[in-house]
């Protein structure tokens, strides 16, 4: 979850500043925290204290409510509602905000359950639910012993994204996509080509895109395949939270990271 956050923190500033090389600055005065760490954090939230997912992202939509980078405008309208019916959205939201899932539960079976109850009560369309079901399975195999060779192969097996490709081949002609099709495969590869947690972290961003998010879903697979986020990393991260962010982060860490 810490590996999210920090995904989420680095690529915060290059989402509308795209940066097609690797070679650029992890932190800087404006690195900030996002709407994907908000609702990450909300979804630990539920895990620990067996709370509802659409109440939970609501509360803290209203805790929230204008974090850098914002929320989508249908999370936007959907949270400032009434309302408690899911959207239909297959965008990456549901993707960005599930990693606690992916540390929390401890069979596959429960994984991909748990990640369906965090995408369908906003992102009940098919391509919403798979690609939260995609990272948070991504994440519990990366943290459970396998090979990057075996990664590549369940996930494709399991949910068919197209992994064969390489970051280098993908970054020419990647463009900003909003979409789970067109971020977790991308996402995912970019941890597969990486050698550590900060290079999966570059490779993320240097692709361009929706780099937040992007960041994120990387950042949370690197997270539970290399084990841990550096020091000097997680220094930066914890201090950007706020209290009440910092505290459900950490509390959750110690429990199951």
């Amino acid at each position: 979850m810490l590996g999210a956050i920090a995904g989420d923190m680095i690529g915060s500033v290059y989402e509308f500043n795209n940066r097609r090389t690797k070679d650029f600055p992890l932190f800087i005065k404006d690195t900030t925290f996002t709407d994907d760490t908000i609702l990450s954090v909300a979804v630990a939230d539920v895990l620990m204290n067996d709370g509802n997912y659409a109440q939970a992202f609501k509360d803290y939509y209203w805790r929230y409510p204008n974090p850098a980078g914002s929320y989508g405008a249908r999370f936007h309208q959907w949270a400032a509602s009434p309302s408690l019916k899911p959207y239909n959205s297959w965008g990456n939201g549901s993707a960005m905000r599930v990693s606690p899932v992916g540390f929390a539960l401890n069979t596959l079976d429960s994984v991909l359950d748990e990640a369906a109850k965090t995408a369908v009560v906003t992102h009940n369309h098919p391509e919403g639910v798979k690609g939260a079901q995609a990272t948070a399975a991504a994440i519990f195999w990366a943290r459970t012993g396998n090979s990057k060779d075996t990664l590549r192969v369940r996930l494709t097996e399991t949910f068919g994204y197209d992994l064969d490709r390489t970051v280098d081949e993908i970054r020419p002609d990647y463009a900003f996509n909003e979409s789970c099709q067109g971020t977790v495969p991308e996402a995912i590869i970019a941890f597969l080509d990486s050698t550590d947690f900060e290079d999966a972290i570059r490779n993320a961003v240097s692709l361009g895109g929706d780099s937040d998010t992007l960041t994120c879903i990387t950042g949370g697979i690197a997270h539970a395949f290399y084990e841990k986020v550096p020091e000097d990393i997680r220094q930066q991260v914890l201090v950007r939270l706020d209290d009440p962010l910092r505290q459900v982060t950490e509390t959750f860490c110690d429990r199951y990271c």
